[in-house]
């Protein structure tokens, strides 16, 4: 989603401290708003000057796609590296890497094919041993590894295939193959080639991102981006960043609202919001003496002004969801949403009735993270206000992982990042990492199950979340992203893909129906990666 802002001076930002009332904030797809309904700014891709693009990424951090979690350098790698497909900012897929693709009627069989014209930045063919080798890495990998987690095994065919067997019916396997390919050999490089826009190069003074003139997408890509060289200043923290980008020539960066290091930017620029999976909930204990309270377990989302810690707490940079997906995903219904949503009454008549009035709530929190703290205090203060009684546990450390193996609380304020396809299997699964104070539930793993295998059923998937109620959705963050006003005209930032970009063609112009030819590998020898 673009936001837009319009400052008239640096001083309003000072005065408003950024913070921008709704009206400000209008999708236009490359045009300013203003208030008589003009477009102001207005300019088509095509035709623009090249761009003296800067940017900035930290010099001691990894820029191998598998290995850095830093969200400032990884701003670079959709400048860098592509992957089968790519995802949009309304989690839509398109093919990029892949050619064509053969589901089987199972849907637990997905083979995948090259462009037969991809080429990484150095000319030479991207094969499918290179797509092999690096989901082998993506395997390993803690931003990816959990993607794997019904995967079987992958396979090479006869053909030139690459065939991804899984243990149980996937509808939309394709939205979590957006992992970026890098050559075979450079798996574990510090900075491995890729077959994107533009190549990273070490010069004496520094480092760039040089454009690839001989780029195998040239002409059919939607590229915002058309600097022939983009200067890399190296970053030393938070405030530094914030800092080149206000008073230097810096041209665009990525920023975590939601960070407890998140620093304001005081200066004129356009926005963007940028989602990154990061799903806030609540999430009950079995052991908790309270936990069989079946009608306040099912009230307690009335109790949760979602919007206010939206706008109050993370300044905007949030989706409130009140079903366990977020709310720009396709999965989400705003109609079943509406069921569930904030009602106080009716939170504290299920107080009164369930016998809870002045009863103690206790409600686990890490206290490192600060914001988190700070939303469990208000969340508190809208449950008192129903009229139960609440005490923050408040630890870090291994007291906070003591408490929480234990299940020695009622309720805890959980925070992880969900994949693409909002899979909810690892709070439910008996295998499942976030199975904390008994989340596991056969029912509920099925209807798990039953969501990949047809995205219709995460209507059913929710509602049976929402009624059994032993998770309670919050909301969702958003990276926000800042560029210099009118350098980067149609930029569409997407979940880890800030320069989103599409070719000519779609996933049903890309899926064939012939049968791949039989594998000539070995199937990878470790099975069901465990999800992160």
């Amino acid at each position: 989603m673009k936001k837009w802002i319009c400052l008239l001076m640096c001083g309003l930002c000072l005065l408003s401290g950024c913070t921008v009332d709704d009206k400000a904030y209008v999708p236009t797809g490359g045009a300013l708003v203003m208030d008589d309904g003009s477009l102001l700014g207005s300019q088509e891709t095509e035709g623009k000057e090249e761009q003296e693009l800067v940017m900035m990424y930290y010099p001691d951090i990894s820029m191998n796609p598998f290995e850095c979690t830093d969200f400032t350098n990884r701003t670079l790698f959709s400048l860098i590296y592509q992957g089968l497909f790519a995802t949009d900012s309304n989690y839509q897929v398109t093919p990029i890497l892949c050619g064509k693709y053969y589901v089987s009627e199972s849907m637990k069989q997905y083979t995948f094919y090259l462009e037969k014209n991809a080429k990484f930045s150095d000319g030479t063919q991207v094969s499918i041993y290179d797509v092999y080798a690096s989901y082998m890495a993506a395997m390993e990998s803690p931003m990816y590894k959990g993607r794997f987690a019904r995967v079987s095994e992958i396979t090479v065919t006869q053909d030139g295939g690459l065939t991804v067997r899984l243990n149980t019916a996937f509808e939309d396997l394709q939205i979590l193959m957006d992992i970026p390919i890098v050559k075979a050999e450079e798996v574990a490089a510090d900075a491995p080639l890729g077959s994107g826009p533009y190549v990273l190069e070490t010069l004496p003074y520094g480092k760039r991102l040089r454009r690839d003139r001989d780029w195998w997408c040239a002409g059919s890509a939607n590229l915002v981006v058309t600097a022939t060289n983009i200067t890399l200043k190296e970053a030393e923290s938070v405030n530094q960043i914030r800092d080149s980008f206000e008073f230097s020539d810096v041209g665009l960066v990525r920023s975590n609202p939601g960070s407890d290091s998140y620093a304001d930017y005081r200066c004129d620029y356009e926005l963007w919001d940028c989602e990154n999976g990061e799903f806030l909930y609540l999430a009950w204990s079995a052991n908790s003496e309270w936990y069989e309270r079946t009608t306040f377990r099912k009230a307690l989302t009335h109790a949760i002004d979602r919007e206010m810690l939206v706008n109050d707490y993370y300044r905007g940079f949030a989706h409130a969801a009140t079903l366990p997906a977020s709310p720009q995903s396709p999965y989400y219904s705003s109609q079943l949403a509406s069921k569930y949503g904030y009602d106080p009454e009716a939170f504290a008549e299920a107080v009164k009735k369930s016998g809870m009035t002045d009863a103690t709530v206790r409600i686990l929190v890490n206290k490192k993270d600060t914001l988190r703290l700070r939303v469990a205090r208000e969340i508190k203060e809208m449950l008192e206000a129903g009229g139960v009684i609440v005490e923050l546990m408040q630890y870090s450390g291994s007291t906070y992982q003591y408490f929480l193996r234990v299940w020695d609380y009622d309720l805890y304020i959980g925070k992880t990042q969900l994949s693409p396809n909002m899979d909810l299997s690892p709070f439910f699964t008996n295998w499942g990492s976030l199975r904390s104070g008994g989340m596991s539930d056969e029912v509920l793993a099925g209807f798990c199950q039953q969501a990949l295998a047809n995205r219709g059923n995460y209507y059913n998937l929710h509602e049976q979340v929402m009624e059994d109620a032993r998770l309670v959705p919050i909301l969702f963050s958003t990276y926000s992203v800042h560029a210099t006003r009118g350098l980067l005209t149609g930029l569409s930032p997407s979940r880890d893909n800030v320069f989103y970009y599409s070719l000519d063609k779609d996933l049903l112009g890309s899926q064939t129906f012939d049968e791949p030819a039989p594998d000539e590998t070995q199937p990878v020898e470790t099975e069901t990666m465990p999800p992160v």
